[in-house]
């Protein structure tokens, strides 16, 4: 169990730097193609999110890594299934209907909840 937790917990974590640091970086009309939504939000509401997800994929990682407050990491896990319960929230109640890859983000964070609580 514990190295599904890693390979999961991994991969969630590359997704959610990326995702993050292009919401920090990147300008309104860089994320417009990607992220629809973007025009719906203030930018710094946009980039608080990204710095969030930042936030979370470390505390997905560097906890358990570390040992120290290891419980921080489901936390973090649980963090990203309300995301992305309000990502869901957005697209639907917008022209953008596209939940595919939130649900798919929602099952995922789920089994790394779940892995995670073997630790």
């Amino acid at each position: 169990m514990n190295i599904a937790y890693w390979i999961v917990a991994g991969l969630l974590a590359l997704f959610y730097f990326y995702a993050g640091a292009m919401k920090v970086i990147r300008s309104r009309d860089q994320l417009r193609p990607i992220m629809a939504w973007v025009d719906r939000m203030p930018l710094p509401v946009v980039r608080a999110l990204g710095t969030v997800e930042m936030l979370g994929a470390t505390g997905l990682i560097l906890p358990p890594l570390t040992g120290i407050a290891p419980s921080l990491a489901p936390a973090a896990a649980i963090g990203f299934v309300l995301l992305q319960i309000g990502a869901v929230a957005v697209h639907l109640t917008s022209e953008d209907r596209r939940i595919t890859l939130n649900l798919g983000l929602i099952a995922t964070t789920a089994v790394t909840i779940w892995l995670a609580t073997g630790l």
